[in-house]
């Protein structure tokens, strides 16, 4: 299935990365601060450059472990806020997860909000499934309260269950089922 792209809400266009959005995916994930609850340490160039050459791949999201990666732009300005990304957890069960991640000088006006209420239309609207999740950091509690926002339960926390830069974390699962979505 095809989704239509790119996506305008109110103040957002989500669309696909372009080769141009290099500095501002660099400003993202070379950023301490951003990657601080991600599986992932700050990037350096050449591993930003190997992200976007991902993100630039056309991904029918009809297979496992597939993701669609999308840019973030404020509309009114043309700047880049960060990403959406909706993977393929897997296509037999209909499952997908939603993430998000955004530059910290966007935070707190609802990007993430507006951003990923479009991610979960497409998932249960556009690709039929039947249940998305969000996995998270348990520290991360602006993005734990986002996922409460969009309707999701918290339906897991794992104690200590994944060794991430040095340290033992936990981690926290929501969810949101396809007639849950229907009903909001």
């Amino acid at each position: 299935m095809t989704i239509s792209l790119p996506i305008e809400t109110d103040r957002l266009t989500l669309r696909r990365y372009l080769e141009t959005d290099y500095d501002d995916l660099l400003k993202l994930q070379s950023s301490p601060e951003v990657t601080r609850f991600l599986l992932y340490e700050p990037k350096t160039p050449e591993q930003v450059k190997e992200s976007l050459a991902g993100r630039l791949a056309d991904v029918p999201l009809d297979t496992d472990g597939q993701a669609l990666t999308l840019a973030v732009i404020e509309r009114e300005t043309g700047r880049h806020t960060g990403e959406v990304t909706l993977f393929m957890n897997s296509a037999a069960q209909r499952t997908g997860e939603i993430g998000f991640v955004f530059h910290p000088d966007f935070h707190g006006r609802g990007y993430a909000a507006e951003s990923s209420v479009e991610l979960l239309r497409i998932g249960f609207e556009e690709l039929g499934w039947h249940r998305i999740i969000g996995r998270l950091d348990a520290r991360n509690g602006g993005s734990a309260a986002l996922l409460k926002r969009l309707g999701m339960r918290q339906e897991a926390h794992f104690v200590r269950n994944e060794f991430l830069k040095g340290e033992w974390t936990d981690e926290l699962v929501f969810a949101i089922l396809a007639e849950e979505w229907k009903a909001r």
